[in-house]
């Protein structure tokens, strides 16, 4: 497998499927379908769990278990009212965004199938009323469906408690970033993905199970990595997220850090970070030569790592993170050499795990 790059077109083309379909927490089955379809060629048997976590396995019948994880979710908005007059206002189902929301288009899925609609806000010409100008919030973004009544909405089959999502698709920006809606985390599931394909393609045997996890619900509290946990009962897990890149304007480094866009995945040092899965993790970075940045957290990771670290009496656990620009926007930005890093050093990492791997310290 050439190091200058690891997606290639056939991987690229299921990655923007990928990111272009619908798949908003708790109503994550379409895109698990597809993912399950992509890995399926590189694994031996997969298996779904109640709520829509997919799992595929590679060496099922051992008993040392490792874990390789992204989560599927992206946020959304639930329908919450509906007025006298036709406007649809909304409740989060994770961290959406009010004040990206205006102009927006959307699609709201009902169980007839999908209605379009927009995020209408009132034009600057009339937004003049001499006081200070009111900002996007929750109580004052409305959707607007075309319709004028509560009666023409219903009509087109919408109801309280019908998801709602954005229509903006997978695009690559000046052949560097790609760029769209949910990369975070699809990305993450689309990368343990291509790590299936990597040792597929290589023919590379591990002495160990290997469970590429693509949980559900993480946006609304690491749900579906605590449910599957449980499932599995891994040995080791080492979970790929995204992280913020600092470097564009409005962010303060010396609080978030500072991390870019291009320069290689990100580490976490933290409590829930188990330090020698991680020195082992960084030994197998340098040898293969992969660049890598720094993070620490103070707490939590705030990802799904926390899920594993501290189920079943502590799993040895390491985040491994891509960075991204514009999180929780329909613009979010990675760029191509990280993420294809990200996938080279979660392939050396396991390469470098023994089977009954004592992580202790």
């Amino acid at each position: 497998m050439s190091k200058k790059q690891v997606v290639n077109k056939k991987s690229l083309k299921f990655l923007e499927s990928y990111i272009n379909n619908c798949a908003p927490t708790g109503f994550e089955s379409e895109g698990q379908k597809l993912w399950l379809d992509y890995v399926k060629p590189y694994v031996d048997k997969t298996f779904v769990d109640n709520y829509g976590t997919a799992v595929g396995v590679i060496n099922p019948d051992a008993k040392y278990k490792v874990v390789i994880e992204g989560h599927a979710d992206e946020i959304s908005w639930f329908v919450n009212y509906i007025s006298s007059d036709g406007f649809i206002y909304l409740i989060r189902n994770g961290g959406s965004d009010h004040m990206i929301a205006p102009s927006k288009r959307v699609i709201i899925h009902t169980d007839n199938g999908t209605v379009d609609a927009v995020f209408g806000w009132p034009a600057i010409h009339t937004r003049r009323g001499g006081g200070k100008e009111e900002a996007p919030k929750i109580s004052n973004i409305t959707l607007d469906c075309g319709c004028s009544t509560k009666e023409e909405v219903e009509k087109l089959g919408v109801k309280v408690g019908h998801v709602v999502t954005y229509t903006d698709e997978f695009m690559v920006l000046n052949d560097k970033f790609y760029v769209g809606r949910a990369l975070d985390n699809r990305v993450g599931g689309f990368m343990i993905a291509e790590v299936a394909r990597m040792l597929k393609e290589t023919k590379t045997k591990l002495p160990f199970g290997l469970y590429i996890t693509n949980s559900v619900q993480e946006e609304v509290g690491l749900r579906g990595a605590e449910m599957i946990v449980q499932t599995i009962k891994p040995d080791v897990a080492i979970v790929t997220d995204v992280t913020h890149d600092t470097q564009t304007p409005m962010i303060n480094k010396k609080v978030e850090g500072d991390l870019a866009c291009g320069k290689g995945p990100v580490l976490t040092v933290g409590p829930a970070v188990h330090n020698n899965l991680l020195k082992l993790i960084i030994k197998a970075a340098e040898k293969a030569k992969l660049p890598y940045q720094r993070s620490a957290a103070s707490r939590s990771t705030g990802t799904d790592t926390d899920a594993f670290a501290y189920a079943n009496g502590g799993i040895p656990s390491a985040l491994i993170s891509l960075p991204l620009r514009y999180m929780h926007t329909t613009v979010e930005s990675v760029h191509k050499d990280d993420v294809d890093n990200v996938i080279r050093m979660i392939f050396e990492s396991l390469k470098a795990i023994k089977n009954n791997h004592d992580f202790r310290y």
